[in-house]
């Protein structure tokens, strides 16, 4: 079976009974605003970077707004009642429609910003770009796949780890297995990453890629492969719980 960043990190470091609940059970998530921002917000400058930078913020935009509506008028013909779904705000609702209006006004941010400041991405003599990049190899024995959003091009001729965030969680681990997987299939030099965050518009400082091996990434999705196939699924209440999308259906959770 094939392992990622977001499974390995849900089993390992937040809550192994969730992830069986999710993952193996088959529990329905609850639904989240937050997540579909993300997508929608994904999704629009995937569009604006392919096109060359062609567009302008407002039609990009435009594309967040279709996307984001779209995903959540999938949901809520599932789950209609909105006080099922996970928020950070006061209710559903208000939820929904703030990050409506947030997802446009950081789309805009970004492409504003990436006309003046944006990369130069690495593309592929098959004419592949270093855009939401799917790539696969084995490490630790395991294997690993992996959607990288930015590959930007260095002068030394390496390239750069990027993840576009809409939020605030990051993670170092992320760019850590970005950066085995992209040397491993396709050869490139690695040597930093860094995170564009998308509430302040802009780089956070870079993070060094230089000396990260394959084995201690490939640890950590040993362990959690080991564990899932020994079904050891402990469960981790706490804090976490709030924001858990299938604390509907677990018996652990806090209260």
């Amino acid at each position: 079976m094939t392992r990622s960043v977001s499974q390995t990190e849900q089993y390992l470091d937040k809550c192994a009974h969730a992830y069986y609940l999710r993952r193996v059970e088959g529990i329905p998530p609850s639904p989240a605003a937050w997540s579909m921002q993300g997508n929608a917000f994904h999704s629009a400058i995937e569009t604006f970077e392919e096109g060359g930078r062609r567009l302008d913020a407002e039609s990009t935009a435009e594309l967040f707004s279709q996307d984001y509506s779209n995903r959540i008028n999938h949901e809520l013909n599932k789950e209609p009642n909105l006080d099922r779904w996970l928020t950070a705000g006061p209710d559903g609702g208000a939820d929904i429609e703030a990050r409506y209006v947030l997802g446009r006004e950081q789309t805009k941010a970004y492409v504003l910003w990436a006309k003046d400041n944006g990369p130069d991405l690495w593309k592929a003599s098959d004419g592949r770009q270093g855009i939401e990049l799917h790539l696969q190899a084995e490490i630790g024995g395991v294997q690993v796949q992996g959607y990288i959003d930015q590959l930007p091009q260095e002068p030394d001729g390496s390239v750069r780890i990027r993840d576009l965030k809409t939020g605030s969680t990051k993670s170092k681990f992320q760019l850590q297995t970005y950066a085995i997987l992209v040397r491993k299939a396709l050869g490139l030099v690695v040597n930093k990453g860094d995170w564009y965050m998308a509430k302040r518009n802009g780089l956070s400082r870079p993070v060094d890629l230089s000396t990260v091996s394959e084995d201690e990434v490939g640890q950590k999705y040993a362990d959690m492969d080991a564990g899932v196939k020994r079904g050891d699924f402990p469960a981790n209440p706490g804090f976490g719980c709030r924001f858990c999308d299938v604390a509907h259906a677990c018996t652990f959770k806090k209260r």
